[in-house]
């Protein structure tokens, strides 16, 4: 993690100011948080806010770290907190505030049926990895236009290029499957969506923005969730960005 330093604004008057000017920061990065979260409807999809502000702590993290492209404002969250049958995967373009895509995607079928409860980084398990990835470069296998992904949890999805996990279309993420099955069918541990959107999932996240999958577990823990260190970058970068929109 790169070193913060002082906020230019912060009197130094000990761990008093130190703490004062801290929660100050965290507040800005909340109303950041927010103003997004409310300008692109969020909430009226079923985006947690709480996964939403967790998502975006990971972006300014990594964003920070140079591990994203330079002009990266897209962020796409995964949430295997709620049912396959749910759209349960957001693509957000922080930049413009605004929703691009609200669909479908799989889990591995090693991690549950209808809901995801099981969680791995080891290679032939089938199931899902938690955390947050980078996307890379596009391929075509057997599943067609594919993007892959680098994990950057280590432990918990740092495997994730190893296991070839990737973006990819399946027939079974689709309507008609959960007409069928009650649920969506599932995939051997990559986030696999419908073959209708796999051009659009694609073309809106490639190369080198941020994927972020969200799931219930009490041992997930990432050192990109600095929520100290990404509230004094939201603080240098964000006010104006937040002094500029309209009040909703």
């Amino acid at each position: 993690m790169l070193c913060v330093t002082a906020i230019s604004w912060a009197p130094a008057e000990g761990k008093k100011a130190t703490t004062k000017n801290a929660n100050s920061a965290k507040e800005l990065f909340n109303e950041y948080v927010g103003t997004i979260y409310d300008a692109a409807s969020l909430n009226q999809t079923g985006l947690s806010k709480q996964v939403f502000e967790k998502a975006l702590t990971g972006y300014f993290n990594l964003k920070a770290a140079n591990k994203l492209s330079k002009n990266s404002g897209v962020v796409t969250v995964v949430d295997f907190t709620k049912s396959s049958r749910e759209k349960r995967m957001w693509i957000v373009d922080i930049l413009n505030k605004k929703l691009l895509l609200n669909t479908w995607v799989a889990h591995g079928q090693g991690s549950g049926d209808d809901m995801a409860d099981h969680f791995s980084n080891t290679n032939e398990s089938h199931q899902s990895s938690l955390g947050f990835y980078i996307t890379d470069d596009i391929y075509f296998g057997k599943h067609g236009r594919s993007l892959r992904l680098d994990g950057v949890d280590d432990g918990f999805n740092n495997a994730a290029r190893n296991r070839a996990i990737v973006v990819h279309a399946a027939d079974y993420v689709s309507q008609g499957t959960i007409s069928q099955l009650g649920r969506l069918g599932r995939s051997h541990g990559c986030p696999a969506v419908s073959p209708e959107v796999i051009d659009l999932v694609i073309n809106n996240i490639k190369g080198k923005t941020l994927l972020f999958i969200n799931g219930n577990s009490n041992n997930y823990t990432s050192k990109y969730l600095n929520d100290a260190f990404e509230s004094s970058f939201a603080l240098n970068n964000a006010a104006a960005d937040i002094a500029s929109l309209p009040k909703i």
